[in-house]
């Protein structure tokens, strides 16, 4: 046994006990409610505690002794973050790509793992790992998906340590695959035009042509409402996205379907609707007189469809909305 020595106020000891580990002590100063902070760790290996009391010994003179936790693992830090910290003040659409990495990869790679104890190197082997594993059609994990995870696990990390609960993030420090760039290659002339004539044979087609004349994302073309036309103006406001429709088992008993979507008592849980996916998308676009055509044939053709359907549309117990897809007519 090491014979333990008496330190000054404020040093750290490490000796080994008659337990026959090594111990650990450090002075880290006061607690919040004044008495003195002294931590302690053990272990078989003198190293993983000299390692230990060293990292403490830091965060003391880095003045991140108070904020320090030990009772964080890495799953209930998460799941904490997840609920708490992202849901409330983040879109729909992202706070469920959060709950996917979460859920499927971050909480069953290193969900056991300490807070303070993550390592980059947990992080990098939980990245080779989800290389090596097939997706749902039996295709390689891309390094993309990867990225996406370590995207959320670092901005996890960033606010635990903006919170004091780590000195430092690991996921800054971890490596991540190489994404493979590739070159985009727009359609021609001659294949927007083929398009063109496709979207014409269809009863919603304009919504094709807006997407490809004005460089719309799907979501913000089938979001589209004829109070965002400003028909004396030319100009097109565009400032919602439709979202993906997501449903819940509403069922009693179970209706024993997998998925919510095919429940015959299911529930839409995500709003029809939401803003663009960022700030810069809120936008106004002007319409040129081909498009703005386009949009009163389309507004002429609906009208003729609403009136001679109404009936049957009233029996089927269809519900108008002001949608450019299927929606009142346009004061133009």
């Amino acid at each position: 046994m090491t014979k333990r020595r008496h330190q000054p106020d404020g040093r750290s000891t490490i000796y080994r006990g008659a337990d026959g580990l090594w111990h650990g002590r450090v002075s880290m100063g006061l607690t919040d409610q004044g008495r003195k902070d002294r931590r302690h760790v053990s272990s078989k290996s003198k190293t993983v505690v000299t390692e230990k009391v060293a990292e403490w010994e830091r965060a003391r003179d880095d003045g991140l002794a108070q904020e320090i936790r030990e009772n964080w693992t890495v799953e209930a830090w998460l799941t904490h973050w997840l609920e708490h910290l992202s849901r409330p003040f983040v879109k729909q659409g992202t706070y469920e790509g959060y709950r996917a990495a979460v859920n499927v990869h971050l909480i069953p790679g290193i969900g056991r793992h300490r807070l303070h104890t993550l390592r980059p190197e947990h992080l990098e082997r939980l990245y080779v790992s989800m290389l090596k594993l097939s997706t749902r059609r039996g295709t390689p994990m891309s390094p993309g998906r990867v990225h996406q995870v370590h995207r959320t696990i670092r901005t996890a990390l960033n606010e635990a340590v903006r919170r004091g609960h780590l000195a430092r993030n690991p996921a800054e420090m971890a490596k991540t695959p190489l994404v493979n760039d590739y070159d985009v290659e727009p359609y021609t002339v001659a294949e927007v035009q083929q398009l063109f004539v496709a979207a014409q044979r269809e009863p919603n087609g304009t919504r094709w042509v807006f997407a490809l004349a004005l460089g719309l994302r799907q979501g913000e073309a089938l979001g589209l409402q004829w109070d965002d036309v400003d028909w004396s103006r030319s100009v097109l406001t565009i400032k919602r996205s439709r979202t993906r429709p997501r449903y819940e088992h509403r069922c009693q008993p179970h209706c024993g379907h997998k998925y919510a979507g095919h429940c015959p008592n299911r529930v839409l849980s995500r709003p029809d609707f939401d803003t663009t996916k960022s700030r810069a998308g809120r936008r106004v676009v002007p319409l040129s007189a081909a498009v703005l055509d386009l949009l009163r044939d389309h507004a002429e053709a609906q009208a003729v469809q609403r009136r001679t359907a109404a009936q049957l549309w009233v029996d089927e117990g269809w519900i108008f909305t002001d949608e450019i897809g299927r929606g009142a007519e346009p004061a133009y």
